[in-house]
């Protein structure tokens, strides 16, 4: 027997009232922090945690990409990917090489350990969004993606589109 959904086949007409807005971001954090357990368990088992997964992640969509790119990508500080850079670095997941252009430069790919470890925790998050996705729709996953990218400033959405070039 199939579980009701909770969420209403279609947002009232008056989506935009606090209720239905508490109810977006609502569902954003569970859903995001339901979708991110499938990965703790991986993770945790290198003694790393979702920064770690975020850094890798862009890392694996662009390799050779400039650390001050990926400062941006995260939005976090220096001190703070520093950290995370070195925690990957230390277990063998990423390397760093110098700019051919701009020898101060400094580029990061993630090793053929780290493509694996990556591989692994992309798997798990793509079967949790596919399930979801397949059960909401195509229209709704369209619909859904909207949202998203309304959620994103002007000045962040080249970045974005980006990241999409190979898809």
């Amino acid at each position: 027997m199939a579980v009701p959904s909770s969420i209403p086949p279609t947002a009232s007409p008056l989506f935009l009232r606090e209720n239905e807005v508490r109810r977006g971001v609502e569902l954003l954090f569970f859903g995001y922090t339901r979708l991110t357990r499938a990965i703790d368990n991986g993770l945790a088992e290198h003694g790393l945690g979702r920064a770690h997964h975020r850094a890798l992640y862009f890392i694996a969509r662009q390799p050779d990409l400039p650390i001050t790119a990926l400062l941006k990508i995260l939005a976090i500080t220096k001190q703070s990917l520093g950290r995370v850079l070195t925690d990957l670095s230390d277990q063998g997941l990423i390397e760093t090489r110098t700019g051919n252009v701009d020898r101060r430069q400094k580029l990061l790919r993630l090793t053929p350990e780290g493509m694996l470890f990556e591989a692994q925790l992309f798997d798990a998050l793509r079967k949790s969004l596919a399930s979801a996705y397949a059960a909401a729709g195509q229209e709704s996953v369209t619909g859904f993606w909207r949202v998203l990218e309304g959620l994103i400033p002007a000045e962040d959405k080249a970045m974005v589109v980006a990241l999409q070039k190979d898809i």
